[in-house]
């Protein structure tokens, strides 16, 4: 007999800002099949179901993860519903539908040598509590044989389809022409569909076979120029993508400028009248800037600190989201819009932000409608294989002494005015500027966000604490 705390903890998985995240040859079947019987254990007290819902992104290693997670659900004594390759709020949104919990087999937006599980509960993402339930559960199983063949159920693709496409009026983006990189998106095969059922003219832009791990805090300088001269041969009005499992958004104007991911919150957010935000630290401080929310709450970065807000949000107001700085939209309440009702789903979705976007653009230019927004400007990167030890050894010294931190990164005239601690190190200048470093959760990455008044203010401050960091030690 196995044991899924140790199978855990020999496989050495981790959870990170939202999932369990590791090296492919990590997620072994015994691991894979650990997690399952862990977390379907850690939550069968508190709820009553017969099914479990599984679905995966496009990395090679994904469709034998979900194998082997199948042959452990059946294992219980329970139904395993696959849904094959969708995004990752189409399965939450079914599963919290059809009141059972679900398994998404992703690694987001990190590379292909790795991958990852997000697991819900019947009524949405697990907690932080959660996690550590599902870690040092005991659970006592034996490997049964994997599966040779999963059989695909269509219904999440054609939920996610209907409650999107119901958000707006049909034919509202008649004469719009929308470009979809599609790369390898777990929701390539369905976004132009939805823009098409809305009336636009959708162009298919380079699908890859190959899995492409797009970042959308960080994207790169040839995506940048990929979607500019896009924009210009197709004359496009609006393009959009989103990372590997489709809960980030990657969206652009008309003229081929990608939005920051929380620009585009802050625009949905307020297409929607939403009352209360709960917002990662790292977000664009324009939100607050611009008076539109009467509540506004500050977290850790991750889904679930959003998450766990929305309940302290509700008690005061009607309307409660959360957005991130990658883009993902979180809805923490339903929403009357249109004079519908939106349902709540308070997982990262990437669709509803760039459907409300183009809501809000009907009548001006969406670099228009970003323009009236106070000038702050945000800008992150991050330095690949940097050990996490390194980043926390690294931000440990600097909490003690801000200024020669900053000085030994080369602003030697930075005065500094506070230091938060809420999530990594972020540091506020007197001059306005924002500089905060952050070791990643889910893989050996070192993140640093920044902000200022100018576009090129945020990206030389980025670029240099970068490039100085990884050359000059601190003690």
């Amino acid at each position: 007999m196995l044991n899924s705390s140790q199978e855990i903890a020999a496989a050495n998985i981790q959870f990170g800002t939202s999932g369990a995240r590791g090296l492919v040859e990590q997620f072994t079947p015994e691991a894979c099949a650990a997690f399952t019987h862990a977390f379907i254990c850690s939550i069968r007290s508190q709820f009553e179901f017969d099914s479990v819902a599984i679905a995966i992104d496009n990395r090679p290693s994904s469709p034998g993860m979900a194998k082997a997670i199948v042959s452990a659900v059946k294992q219980m004594g329970l139904t395993p519903i696959y849904y094959g390759v969708v995004p990752t709020p189409a399965l939450a949104y079914v599963a919290m539908q059809d009141e059972m919990p679900c398994i998404m087999v992703t690694g987001s937006h990190i590379p292909f040598d790795r991958n990852g599980l997000k697991f819900y509960r019947p009524d949405g993402e697990i907690t932080k509590d959660d996690e550590q339930a599902i870690l040092n559960a005991n659970v006592e199983f034996s490997l049964s044989a994997i599966e040779k063949e999963l059989v695909i159920n269509s219904k999440a693709s054609e939920v996610y389809l209907e409650r999107n496409a119901s958000l707006l009026d049909k034919q509202c983006l008649k004469d719009r022409r929308i470009g979809i990189y599609e790369h390898s998106s777990a929701g390539r095969d369905l976004y132009g569909q939805l823009f098409e059922s809305l009336g636009a003219e959708v162009i298919a832009l380079e699908r890859s076979d190959e899995f492409v791990p797009i970042d959308t805090e960080a994207v790169s300088e040839t995506d940048k120029l990929k979607a500019i001269a896009w924009s210009q041969e197709h004359d496009l009005d609006f393009i959009f993508s989103t990372d590997g499992d489709g809960d980030r958004p990657l969206v652009s104007d008309e003229k081929g400028n990608w939005l920051r991911g929380d620009v585009l919150g802050l625009l949905c957010a307020k297409e929607l009248g939403i009352d209360a935000l709960a917002l990662p630290v790292s977000c664009n401080t324009a939100v607050e800037l611009s008076i539109v929310f009467p509540q506004i709450s500050r977290t850790k970065i991750g889904s679930p600190y959003v998450i766990a807000e929305f309940e302290e949000l509700a008690k005061r107001s009607k309307s409660v989201a959360g957005f991130e700085a990658n883009g993902g939209f979180l809805l923490g309440s339903d929403v009357s819009f249109g004079g519908q009702i939106i349902k709540a789903l308070p997982t990262r979705d990437a669709v509803l932000p760039a459907l409300m976007l183009l809501s809000a653009s009907k009548d001006i230019a969406i670099s228009a409608l970003v323009d009236q927004l106070p000038k702050r400007f945000t800008h992150s990167d991050r330095i690949q294989n940097f050990a996490t030890e390194k980043s926390v050894a690294i931000l440990a010294s600097a909490r003690d002494e801000p200024s020669s931190f900053l000085n030994a990164l080369g602003f030697e005239s930075a005065q500094v005015e506070f230091v938060d601690q809420t999530d990594g190190l972020r540091i506020t200048l007197v001059n306005g500027d924002i500089i905060h470093f952050r070791a990643s959760g889910n893989a050996p990455e070192l993140r640093c966000y920044a902000e200022s008044n100018s576009e090129i203010g945020a990206q030389h401050i980025v670029n240099q604490a970068l490039q100085n960091i990884q050359t000059i030690h601190f003690s």
